[in-house]
């Protein structure tokens, strides 16, 4: 039988803060639409930094940081990760279609486009609007929006946990977007 050893933390050769900062990043930007939950918001900062994605767009409730709850899942992802905070989740996407971004929302909706028939073009920069944990993403929100983006699912259930969500979409959209994104 093979033996796996887990790698140390030292030899992970991480990024570090300064490092993350001039790195070129992902043309990718995650909008928040009164997202309630700072854990949810923490969880998708780490995940954004883990796929250096642009920015992180706070709207409406979502808290910003510095916040300790937000730091208990993000562990200082939001101290690296760009953010910027919108009283209105339309004005973010007023400003990200200035400057030529597509936006999505992420929402079971009349004629969304299922996660993977999902194809991006190359070099696309591209954003995605995640929702509040009960009411999902505002309708006025989606009208704004260019389209919508739908996970299948399977079971009883017709939603997932916001930071569930995130991991899943940014994870497919860093596959077509990094253009070979390394270190």
């Amino acid at each position: 039988m093979q033996i796996i050893r887990k790698l140390r933390i030292t030899e992970l050769d991480r990024l570090t803060p300064e490092e993350f900062q001039s790195a070129p990043k992902t043309p990718f930007v995650v909008v928040l639409d009164n997202v309630r939950s700072m854990h949810n918001i923490g969880s998708v900062f780490r995940t954004c930094d883990a796929f250096r994605a642009e920015a992180v767009y706070l709207c409406g409730i979502s808290s910003t940081p510095p916040h300790p709850e937000i730091h208990k899942t993000g562990l200082g992802a939001e101290d690296v990760v760009s953010w910027k905070y919108f009283e209105e989740t339309q004005q973010a996407i007023e400003e990200l279609h200035a400057k030529d971004y597509t936006v999505y929302a992420i929402e079971l909706a009349e004629g969304s486009v299922k996660l993977p028939a999902l194809r991006l073009k190359d070099n696309e920069k591209l954003a995605v609007v995640l929702g509040h944990e009960v009411k999902g993403v505002q309708q006025s929100v989606i009208d704004a929006c260019d389209g919508c983006i739908e996970i299948p699912q399977f079971g009883t259930k017709h939603s997932l946990n916001v930071s569930v969500t995130a991991g899943i979409i940014i994870w497919e959209i860093f596959k077509q977007l990094n253009n070979g994104l390394e270190r």
